[in-house]
C-alpha cells in the first residue's frame, strides 16, 4: 500500500516538473531574437514633377506623294526605299522625247514670228503695214512663246525630283514600266521631327499650356524617355469622346521611332522642388496607409507618411521623416514595428552569394 501511495504522488510531480521545463524553453525560444538582413539608403531633398500619362500616335509633319506629270516609260529609277534623299534630287527619268519634239516645233514656231515682226518693223514705209497686221503678230508671238514654254515645262518634268528632305518610304514603279499622268511613284516622309498626336480629357484642358514638356517612350516596357514638347493645343472638345487634341513635337534625329507608332506619353504639370524624395520601392501600403521603416540604431520603426507627387522610382514625402534619416529600401517585407535589423550593402550581399 505504501508504494503504490507514494507512485500516485510522484507521478503528477514528475509530469508538472517536465511541463514546467518546456514552457522555459519557449520562453527562452521568444526571448531569442535574430536580426534581419535589410538595405537602406539616406532621404533626400531634390525635386519631383508630375505626370499624366496616355498614348500617342506618332505622324510624319513633312511627307509627299510623287506623282508623274507626264505620261510616258520610264526610263530610269535612281533611288530605292529607304534611301535619304534631298529637295531637288531627282529620283526617276521618263522618255520625254514626244515632249522634246513638241519643243522644238514650238520653238521654231517663235522664231518665225519674231522674224517676220522684225521684218515689219525694219520696212521704211510703215504706211503700207497696218496696225492690226501688227498686233496680230504681236499677240501670235505671245501665244508662240506660251506653247513653248509649256513644252518646256514637260520636258523638264520627265526628270521626277523630290519635293522634300526624307527618306523614299514606298516605290510604286519600276523601270521600264507606264507612267500615268498623275500617277503615284514614290512616297517621301521626313521623320527627323515627328508628331505626337495626344487626344486628352477636357479635364486637362487648363493644365496645359504651349512649350509644356512631356516625355515620349517607344514602348511601355522601355525606360529612355525622349523630350518632347507641346507643340499645339487644339481649342475645341470634340462633343462626342469629351477629349480635345494636342500635337507633342518629337525629336527624332538619330531615327529611334518611326511614323505609324504608338507611344506612352508622360506630360508634365507641375514640380515640386527641393521636397523630400525617397524610391518609391520603400513604401508599404498598409491598412490603405503608406508608411515607411526607418533605422533607429539596431531597430527599425514603423512610420506613416504622406506622400505627394511620383516621378519615375523617386516619390515625394511630404510628412513624416526628415532629410538625414535612413530608410529601409530592401527587406521591409519581412518586417515589424521596432524590429531588429541588419544593414547590409549590396556588396556584402554579393560577397555572400560568392
Amino acid at each position: 500500500m505504501e508504494k503504490s501511495t507514494i507512485a500516485k504522488f510522484a507521478l503528477p510531480v514528475l509530469l508538472v516538473s517536465m511541463l514546467a521545463a518546456c514552457g522555459e524553453e519557449e520562453v527562452a525560444k521568444k526571448e531569442e531574437q535574430y536580426a534581419i538582413p535589410v538595405e537602406t539608403t539616406t532621404v533626400m531633398q531634390g525635386n519631383v514633377s508630375s505626370f499624366y500619362s496616355t498614348t500617342a500616335t506618332l505622324e510624319a509633319p513633312q511627307e509627299a506623294n510623287v506623282v508623274s506629270r507626264i505620261a510616258g516609260l520610264i526610263e530610269a529609277i535612281n533611288v530605292e526605299e529607304g534611301d535619304r534623299v534631298q529637295k531637288g534630287q531627282i529620283l526617276a527619268v521618263i522618255d520625254a522625247k514626244r515632249q522634246q519634239y513638241d519643243l522644238d516645233r514650238s520653238e521654231a514656231e517663235v522664231k518665225i514670228i519674231e522674224q517676220e515682226l522684225n521684218r515689219l518693223k525694219k520696212m521704211t514705209n510703215k504706211e503700207f503695214i497696218s496696225a492690226d497686221s501688227m498686233a496680230k503678230l504681236e499677240y501670235n508671238l505671245q501665244a508662240a512663246i506660251a506653247r513653248r514654254d509649256l513644252a518646256e515645262l514637260q520636258v523638264k518634268e520627265s526628270h521626277v525630283v523630290s519635293p522634300i528632305d526624307g527618306i523614299v518610304a514606298k516605290r510604286y514603279v519600276k523601270a521600264g514600266n507606264m507612267a500615268k499622268e498623275f500617277g503615284d511613284l514614290f512616297y517621301i516622309v521626313n521623320q527627323d521631327e515627328l508628331h505626337g498626336i495626344v487626344h486628352l480629357p477636357e479635364q486637362q484642358l487648363t493644365s496645359l499650356r504651349l512649350g509644356q514638356e512631356a516625355q515620349v517612350f517607344s514602348n511601355q516596357q522601355s525606360k529612355n524617355a525622349i523630350h518632347a514638347k507641346v507643340l499645339r493645343i487644339s481649342p475645341v472638345v470634340d462633343p462626342q469622346s469629351g477629349t480635345f487634341k494636342v500635337t507633342l513635337a518629337v525629336p527624332n534625329q538619330d531615327a529611334r521611332l518611326k511614323a505609324g507608332m504608338f507611344t506612352r506619353v508622360e506630360l508634365k504639370y507641375d514640380t515640386h522642388e527641393n521636397v523630400i524624395t525617397v524610391p518609391y520601392s520603400a513604401l508599404i501600403n498598409q491598412d490603405n496607409k503608406q508608411a515607411l521603416y526607418v533605422i533607429d540604431g539596431t531597430n527599425a520603426n514603423r512610420r506613416e507618411v504622406e506622400i505627394g507627387y511620383r516621378e519615375g522610382d523617386s516619390v515625394e514625402v511630404v510628412s513624416g521623416i526628415k532629410p538625414g534619416e535612413q530608410v529601409v529600401t530592401r527587406g521591409q517585407q519581412n518586417l515589424k514595428d521596432q524590429s531588429l535589423v541588419e544593414v547590409i550593402t549590396p556588396l556584402d550581399l554579393a560577397s555572400a552569394k560568392n
